[in-house]
């Protein structure tokens, strides 16, 4: 039997990238294709069959399909996302106050259900009056649904109850907080299901648009997609639970990382289009967050490495701050198509509308921006506000130069508003732009680049000076504070690994100093004290800078550009399942998880039964999964302190974790 080939598919904001890998002899071949957010499965099957014909090998070699991807990631950092009802049971409007829901809610709709349960498991009666009432009208200006009762994770079963009502009236996608986290926390765990809702969608069109792929090439194997934690899940699962891919490509550029260096001790820094996404390698394995995965401001109770990701990216917006008698320049949060790759996809669209603005005698507002529309299902568009479809029917899948598109700053909050929800794009100069006016990169329109820095290079500072002499001075600016921003962000990450999260490097004139090895009577000197890994395709160009800024030892690998392909493929399947033992009254034990709440009146047997579900659980999960021989291993953590010289059991927790490594079709 020849060697199985696994095919490992990152799909990041700018690009799909694919590698076949074989287990006796590595990466084979590695392609790239542009990510094609109107259909996913175009830059998905260009970018493979670039792999296929790179290997020349046949589509019945491949064994395994690995899916990982940052679109969940930047969707969140951008505040991005589809619309979700919010459905609380037994909390009230006081809660959205915690854990920064409200703020996540935004202005999507949330109803109060009378009902939930206490921490044994004991409910107060469900009225779903409410919901019945809303129901009809809701399923019609939303996409998808998020259910959080009050103590879901002891008791599901009127998120049950309610998640049947609300697939039966809109058959929409729903989610249920219980599904999602066994902690307590009622309002994060809210969030962490509001977030999910918004992500079906987008994840369920990736994971779709990869099997309808795969299955028009002939290619029926197991596929799998990278968790954040680092761990593979099944693609039927991952469109369950879309949250838990949030960092899914962080996750799996950490482990193609330490797969492709081979170092033990390392921080790993992956630039992509977006995000820049930091983490620590300690003793060889990624550190894991146990407080839940911090995305776009908001902590989460999902389980992921200990990523920290910054909205900054070689498709940044650059924010020019021209009021100061110096202008000052920053990257990010938010991601641009960057006029290079606008022109490359609209040919004749970009260059005679720059050209244009750079002979007008004075410079307009928005020269040398664009928008134009992202091209997802016009479902996804559904629920907005007369102003909002009134532009949004004005742009079209051309880009269409914003002078004539705004006429009044309200209409630029209503295009901001657009481009959150995902169904606009905004064209304009990025670091990637620079990089094709210095010649660092080449593969898209250096024209539309040059002349859209050669716009910004005239924007004016406070003394009434051009802010750069030429698009070349402005390319050069732009890369350095990409490099200065870069090194902020991973030396933060640092600190706060460190333990040391109050210092800011951005604030600090002595970090600053140190950064900059500034001359004097007192030097500063900052360093890392173990290699800076540099991922994404970007990285050769800006990591060797950015590693000698923070005196540290530059590792760049081979493929550092697929790093997150490869990691896709190496991976192992994993399942955690914990199951609780609580104590209401003396001599009764309550076991809950996994199921319906179980009444003991012995200790030792609530303690069976929990240690039996949890491992069984585990199990079962793991082969849902796609692990094929997963092994379990148990641990528990009892609180029962002395109270008045007696023991006294507060809470008993059981958590079974199966793991093993997924199946795959071999080549007959």
């Amino acid at each position: 039997m020849a060697d199985h080939l696994l095919l490992g598919i990152d799909t990041g904001g700018t690009y799909t990238d694919a590698v076949l890998y074989s287990e006796t002899a590595g990466v084979v071949a590695r392609a790239k294709a542009l990510t094609t957010r109107h259909d996913l499965s175009v830059g998905i099957s260009g970018a493979v069959e670039a792999v296929l014909e790179a290997a020349k090998a046949p589509v019945s070699a491949i064994g395994l399909v690995s899916l990982s991807t940052t679109l969940a990631t930047n969707a969140l950092v951008e505040g991005q996302g589809g619309r979700a009802g919010l459905v609380m049971i037994g909390f009230g409007p006081e809660d959205l106050k915690r854990d920064g829901l409200a703020d996540a809610l935004g202005n999507d709709p949330v109803l109060f259900l009378p009902g939930g349960h206490n921490v044994h498991g004991d409910e107060t009666a469900l009225d779903m009056t409410a919901l019945d009432d809303a129901l009809p009208v809701l399923a019609e200006t939303v996409s998808s649904f998020a259910v959080a009762g009050y103590f879901a994770v002891r008791n599901p079963a009127h998120e049950e109850r309610v998640r049947a009502r609300i697939r039966e009236v809109s058959h929409l996608p729903v989610t249920c907080s219980h599904e999602l986290s066994s902690k307590l926390g009622g309002p994060r765990r809210a969030l962490t299901t509001l977030l999910n809702a918004r992500l079906v969608s987008m994840i369920d069109r990736l994971i779709g648009a990869c099997e309808d792929y795969l299955d028009r090439r002939g290619i029926h194997v197991p596929m799998m997609v990278v968790r954040g934690d680092g761990a593979l899940i099944s693609a039927a699962e991952a469109r369950l639970r879309p949250i838990e891919t949030i960092l899914s490509g962080p996750a799996a550029s950490l482990v193609g990382a330490r797969h492709l260096t081979g170092l033990d001790n390392a921080v790993v820094s992956d630039i992509g289009g977006t995000t820049t996404d930091v983490a620590v390698l300690d003793g060889g394995r990624p550190k894991l967050d146990a407080e839940g995965a911090v995305v776009g401001g908001y902590r989460t109770m999902v389980e992921a490495v200990a990523m920290r990701t910054f909205g900054l990216g070689g498709d940044s917006e650059v924010r020019i701050n021209d009021r100061g008698l110096k202008a000052k320049i920053e990257l990010g949060p938010r991601r641009f198509m960057p006029l290079s790759l606008a022109s490359a996809l609209h040919p004749g669209a970009i260059v005679p509308v720059l050209e244009r603005q750079l002979r007008a005698p004075h410079a307009g507002r928005h020269d040398g921006r664009f928008a134009v529309r992202t091209g997802v299902p016009e479902r996804l568009a559904s629920g907005l506000q007369p102003q909002e479809q009134a532009l949004y029917e004005k742009i079209g899948m051309v880009p269409l130069p914003l002078e004539g598109l705004l006429a009044t700053m309200l209409q630029k909050v209503t295009l901001d508003r657009l481009v959150a929800r995902g169904l606009v794009h905004i064209c304009g100069i990025t670091p990637s732009d620079a990089m094709h006016v210095l010649g660092g990169q080449g593969q898209w329109d250096a024209v539309a680049a040059r002349l859209g820095l050669e716009i910004a290079a005239r924007t004016r500072d406070g003394s009434g000076r051009p802010i750069a002499d030429s698009p070349e001075a402005l390319a050069r600016v732009l890369v350095d504070r990409l490099t200065r921003q870069s090194a902020d962000v991973i030396l933060s990450a640092c600190l706060a690994d460190d333990g040391a999260g109050a210092i800011d490097p951005v604030n600090s004139l002595t970090i600053d100093r140190a950064l900059h090895r500034v001359p004097g009577i007192v030097q500063f000197r900052v360093a890392l004290d173990r290699p800076l890994v540099g991922l994404g395709a970007s990285a050769p160009v800006y990591y060797p800078a950015i590693a000698d800024m923070l005196g540290a030892e530059s590792a760049i690998p081979a493929d550092a550009g697929v790093a997150n392909a490869v990691g896709a493929v190496v991976g192992q399947v994993r399942s955690m399942v914990t199951v609780f033992v609580t104590m209401p009254e003396e001599g009764i034990f309550i076991v809950g998880g996994t199921g319906e709440s179980v009444r003991f009146i012995d200790e030792g047997e609530a303690f069976a039964l929990a240690k039996e579900r949890a491992m069984t659980a585990a199990l079962t999960a793991a082969r849902i999964n796609g692990a094929d021989e997963p092994a379990v291993t148990l641990t528990e953590e009892i609180d029962a302190p002395e109270v008045e010289g007696r023991r006294k059991l507060m809470e008993a927790r059981f958590t079974a974790i199966a793991s093993g490594r997924p199946r795959i079709a071999h080549e007959s």
